[in-house]
């Protein structure tokens, strides 16, 4: 019997004993009556997890084989293409600052890592001593030009100094001329008895010393003409002096230059080792101007992979300093040869073992001009670049079915 059995049997005695009063029943303690569990069968609905285990497995499949079709429909269409390469790095032409000159640095007006614009001076060498040679080759010049100045000088005097003996020896011709007549008239009047001999006689002494100042006087013309050659001679070596002084001048004024040390591109300062009080040969590197905006990429792809890598070639470059972008860029060019053969110890394979390794080939990237953030590349980045061969690899599988 249930509890709510029991109490509805209670609940029945009760009204007997109002129905007769006086009559006192007995009270017995109520003893509660122990519950009987109800046990229920529960039946495991294995049918149902049996269904949907299924459809689990089913959908796991249809979505495994949807990726795998996906997948080799974009290596087929775009993936057997690319060609990429880990073994990427950014490249800049880096200037090296040297001095042409030899001296004690008195200014050095950068700091390392500052952007630089050409034409800006970066440090300053002594520069007394040059402008000292400066004023001393100035001067060889002055004096070379005087020297030429009296060279021309004495050749005009030297003009003068032979039309003069010139005139001279047209004296002494008319004088020969007229001693000759001379001679002639006395030696007529001697043969016929109207003259003496001894006019005669000095007649014929003259025609001889009218001569000899003919041949002496030419004799000066010629002496004065090689003077002027040799005049001439002397001016054509001081406007050489003068040559030599001008260009020593030219030398002295490019050495002052030189010792500003300037700029030769826009870019960045690094490996700045100059210091004030420095003293620096000719050609010590100093410091290294890095280019903002000519960066690129050298990429050393596997031989195997230049199959269809051509000039001019899409690449998408992503670099590891800057996780999620995708820079824009294009092959420049290929190296006429591996790595491998620019060594400074080529490898020698004709002797000993020999194993054979892939060669990789530098290929140069340049980043697009639309390019975004190009000017943040640093040389040394590590990139990996993407080229993108379909064109022709497209082109040369129809030149193999014209071919066939």
């Amino acid at each position: 019997m249930s509890k709510h059995q029991a109490v509805f049997t209670a609940q029945k005695a009760l009204p007997a004993a109002e129905a007769a009063p006086g009559i006192e029943l007995p009270r017995e303690p109520l003893v509660p009556v122990p519950q009987v569990p109800t046990v229920v069968a529960e039946v495991p609905n294995t049918s149902r997890k049996r269904l949907l285990r299924n459809l689990l497995l089913a959908g796991a499949a249809v979505a495994i084989l949807a990726a795998a079709a996906d997948f080799g429909w974009q290596y087929w269409t775009v993936g057997r293409f690319q060609v990429s390469t880990d073994d990427a790095y950014v490249k800049a032409d880096n200037t090296t600052i040297a001095p042409r000159i030899s001296g004690y640095v008195a200014e050095v007006l950068v700091d390392d890592n500052r952007p630089v614009t050409a034409g800006q001076v970066l440090a300053r060498i002594d520069d007394r001593d040059f402008k000292v040679n400066l004023e001393q080759t100035r001067a060889e010049v002055e004096s070379a030009k005087a020297n030429i100045a009296n060279k021309q000088a004495a050749i005009v005097s030297q003009h003068s100094a032979i039309e003069a003996a010139q005139a001279t020896v047209a004296l002494d011709q008319a004088n020969a001329t007229f001693a000759e007549q001379d001679d002639q008239r006395y030696a007529e009047l001697a043969k016929k008895g109207y003259g003496s001999v001894q006019n005669a006689q000095a007649a014929a002494s003259k025609i001889a010393a009218a001569r000899a100042a003919v041949t002496r006087d030419t004799a000066v013309v010629g002496t004065a003409a090689k003077q002027l050659d040799v005049i001439k001679a002397e001016l054509a070596q001081a406007q050489a002096a003068l040559s030599r002084a001008q260009a020593a001048e030219d030398q002295a004024e490019l050495n002052l230059s030189y010792t500003a040390l300037v700029s030769p591109v826009d870019g960045v300062i690094g490996n700045r080792t100059l210091r004030i009080g420095q003293y620096v040969q000719t050609g010590s590197q100093l410091m290294s101007v890095v280019p903002n905006q000519a960066a690129y990429i050298i990429a050393n792809y596997k031989e195997t992979q230049l199959a269809n890598v051509q000039r001019g070639q899409p690449v998408d470059i992503k670099v590891d300093s800057f996780p999620g972008r995708v820079f824009k860029g294009h092959v420049d060019s290929l190296s006429p040869t591996s790595g491998q053969e620019f060594a400074l110890l080529p490898p020698d394979n004709a002797t000993g073992n020999f194993t054979k390794v892939v060669q990789r080939i530098p290929v140069k990237i340049v980043l697009d001009q639309a390019s975004p953030l190009s000017v943040v590349l640093r040389p040394g980045m590590s990139v990996y670049p993407t080229i993108d061969t379909k064109a022709a690899a497209t082109q040369v599988a129809s030149a193999s079915e014209r071919i066939n």
